[in-house]
């Protein structure tokens, strides 16, 4: 039996722009629908559940960050943000809020629709093998547990992002090996790296104090010139109490 369409909600206030999106993504074999209002958007998100939703980031109502934070423990499909901006902290906030990927005005119709198929793959995909199959992982003082997606040092709980968790639990459950940033960017958000990009580099900075890393000379989660990004699980051990 054919597999039905998947269900994209757009919500964008721009009206001609979200037809135009609609009448492109449903040419290539997706359902869309469109949501104007922010203010109603989020619960929209929760009642309807659809496959992926394009959310732009300023909405009259309330705008696309808000509504990310509102709906992201209560709806697990990939969420794809629209920024008319391209200040890298603004990504970045969006990425922290719980949206999977971001894509710039203006929007290029073929872009958005290899970021929605992307994305809309790798919520079918089945869990890899490996290192999924861990679910908890101590490392002297710190202690990360995918099954609970909560993570302590010295037994206390350590506050995380979504995206923060995931990026931590990447780089502990590859501990000892080098991940460069193509490795990384494909393994979060399931697109190459553009070499532009610097989300994964502020993430880092934020994630090593929390841990008890040294931000400046740091031991746990150390930069490798030219290659990548390296746990140390041996200077966990080492940690002061």
């Amino acid at each position: 039996m054919e597999q039905e369409a998947w269900q994209v909600l757009i919500v964008e206030d721009d009206q001609r722009l979200a037809e135009l999106t609609r009448e492109y993504l449903e040419s290539n074999g997706l359902r869309v629908t469109i949501e104007g209002n922010g203010a109603l958007a989020a619960a929209r998100i929760i009642a309807e559940q659809p496959d992926l939703v394009i959310l732009d980031l300023m909405l009259p109502g309330e705008d696309g960050l808000t509504i990310c934070r509102k709906v992201r423990d209560r709806y697990d499909g990939p969420i794809l943000m629209l920024t008319a901006r391209t200040d890298d902290m603004d990504q970045i906030q969006g990425l922290d809020m719980g949206a999977d990927d971001y894509v710039c005005k203006p929007v290029r119709p073929r872009l958005l629709l290899a970021r929605v198929q992307a994305l809309l793959r790798r919520s079918e995909a089945p869990e890899p093998a490996a290192p999924e199959k861990l679910r908890r992982l101590q490392f002297g003082p710190l202690v990360v547990d995918n099954a609970l997606r909560e993570a302590w040092l010295h037994d206390n709980g350590i506050e995380l992002t979504s995206a923060e968790f995931d990026l931590l639990w990447l780089l502990v459950a590859n501990a000892g090996r080098i991940l460069s940033r193509e490795e990384i960017f494909t393994a979060l958000r399931g697109i190459g790296y553009d070499g532009q990009d610097r989300s994964i580099d502020v993430r880092i900075s934020r994630i090593r104090p929390k841990i008890g890393d040294d931000p400046i000379h740091p031991r746990l989660i150390k930069t490798i010139r030219s290659k990548g990004y390296l746990f140390v699980p041996e200077a966990c051990v080492d940690q002061p109490l």
